[in-house]
């Protein structure tokens, strides 16, 4: 039990409510003064997690921090993180109190993988649950992301995509106002910077007339997810009612799917997950079907890069990786269809969001400069989706979408899918800052790094500053001389063109044989 001032005994301290502007990546946090006289801030030292009580019975549990300068939190109020503050729903003022939050009986199922044991679904579902309920510390967070890694079977594999699929929303499209039995989706494994090819199948499919409402994440550690490009062209910040409405008249959008709340524990595990570069093939499939599954899709197209420094470098690992997929999406009854693509090298000319919706509206729009490669790449993709269609023979798909595309279909429904979206929140313009990374050799572009450029891009300030990014100018097998720009690095703000050029230069992610 927390300790209060002797002169609060026999009564709940209160607190006032106050929104301290820290954004903590969607992790609660709550700050308490020093100096405060209702609670004994030396009780806390060793305090993890407490419990927080709003008007009208509201909870939320957060990790505790003390403020020792009173001019950032006065001692009659508990601050609380902007995640916080928007979970427990209170105005700004309102008495709260606290108490010691209890640790979550799920603990006891970690400590059990731990040990290398087998979970059950329920095992399974408690701790994604607690998780959900941000009841678990990071370190907690981390302690099951590690055993996990260390070993998951297939059917906790399973048992882990339900559990994060039933917590946060459920989108059902078999009834009104979109009402569809069937519903596309495609997603990429990732790792391939420049891969923007969802926003030119979205609207080819949707030409077509089958609905596929695509929801997209931002990015974490790439240049750019495909809401951040997609939100260069119009809004991605859509509620659920909009989004089925949107769908219902156009059969599809591009969304953030952060905004209406898909697999939330998900995005919790991914924010423990990247800095400590934990990545496997279980958590990865248990990630991406669960947002499927919670978005309501019934047919998903998986685009697997394959190359040395994607995110899947074999064959064997795509075998691997395609299995585990193909099981999971089986019990859960999506009809899935894979295909392998090459992730030897960036896709397009553009790297970052400006650069990257430049390139996909010069392919919908048809334009002679249009990047061939993301083109095609994106025609084919098309294509295996029409196929789920049973109206359409097997092998025809692409021969559509390229009509759908050539013809001017796909670049009007997109116009229309964006006006649906509304307009995105500013003009962002392509960096003015600009550097010219230059090959030191005479030859032909062997490979290119997409890890290198994805991170020379992301020091450049891409995705934050979407006018940042590279614009790749050499691809494999381009010819190239010595003094001849190999890329652009675009930039808004002087040192991160300092900080991407010196990067580039010390090693810029080409082999010129």
């Amino acid at each position: 039990m927390l300790l209060a001032n002797p002169e609060n005994v026999g009564s709940t301290p209160t607190l006032r409510a106050k929104r301290i502007g820290v954004h903590t990546y969607g992790e609660h946090i709550a700050f308490i003064s020093s100096a405060c006289r209702a609670y004994k801030p030396e009780s806390f030292a060793n305090i993890n997690k407490i419990e927080i009580s709003g008007p009208g019975g509201r909870k939320i549990v957060a990790s505790l921090n003390i403020v020792e300068n009173g001019d950032l939190l006065d001692a009659h109020s508990l601050g609380l993180s902007t995640a916080a503050f928007e979970m427990l729903a209170v105005p700004e003022g309102a008495d709260v109190t606290f108490t010691l939050a209890a640790s979550p009986r799920s603990m006891d199922f970690v400590r059990s993988k731990i040990r290398g044991e087998r979970l059950t679904a329920i095992q399974v579902s408690s701790i994604i649950r607690d998780i959900a309920a941000h009841r678990y510390s990071k370190s907690e967070i981390t302690a099951f992301l590690v055993a996990s890694a260390a070993f998951l079977t297939a059917d906790e594999v399973l048992y882990l995509t339900r559990a994060m699929a039933d917590v946060g929303t459920r989108i059902r499209w078999d009834q009104k106002p979109a009402h569809f039995e069937a519903v596309m989706d495609k997603h990429c494994v990732g790792g391939i910077p420049g891969n923007r090819t969802s926003m030119i199948v979205v609207p080819i499919v949707a030409a077509f007339g089958l609905p596929i409402p695509k929801t997209s994440s931002r990015a974490i550690t790439s240049p750019a997810g495909t809401a951040d490009t997609m939100e260069v062209l119009a809004n991605v910040d859509v509620d659920l009612a909009q989004m089925q409405r949107i769908v219902g008249a156009e059969k599809g959008c591009l969304v953030w799917g952060g905004h209406v709340n898909l697999s939330p524990a998900d995005d919790i595990l991914i924010s423990v997950e990247r800095p400590l570069s934990i990545d496997t093939p279980e958590q990865m499939v248990a990630s991406i079907l669960s947002k499927k599954v919670a978005a309501g899709s019934t047919h998903l197209l998986i685009d697997m890069p394959v190359g040395p420094t994607a995110k899947v470098r074999s064959a064997q690992e795509a075998a691997h990786l395609s299995k585990l997929f193909q099981f999971v999406a089986r019990a859960l009854g999506i009809q899935l269809e894979i295909v392998l693509t090459d992730g030897t090298q960036p896709v397009g000319r553009g790297v970052g969001p400006v650069l990257e919706a430049r390139d996909v509206m010069a392919v919908l729009a048809n334009e002679p400069s249009a990047p061939v490669d993301l083109r095609e790449r994106a025609i084919a993709l098309a294509g295996r989706i029409l196929e789920f269609d049973p109206s359409v023979q097997g092998g025809l798909g692409p021969s559509i979408a390229r009509r759908l595309l050539t013809n001017g279909d796909a670049l009007a429904k997109m116009q229309r899918i964006m006006a649906a979206q509304g307009p995105p929140p500013g003009s962002p313009k392509l960096g003015t800052l600009v550097s010219e990374i230059k090959s030191p050799l005479t030859g032909r572009v062997g490979t290119i790094d997409c890890l290198r450029i994805a991170r020379i891009a992301r020091h450049a300030g891409a995705p934050v500053s979407k006018g940042a990014g590279i614009d790749l100018l050499k691809k494999a097998g381009d010819a190239v001389r010595a003094g001849e720009p190999l890329y652009r690095v675009h930039a808004s703000v002087e040192t991160d063109l300092e900080f991407a050029t010196r990067m580039a230069t010390e090693e810029n992610g080409y082999h010129v044989a």
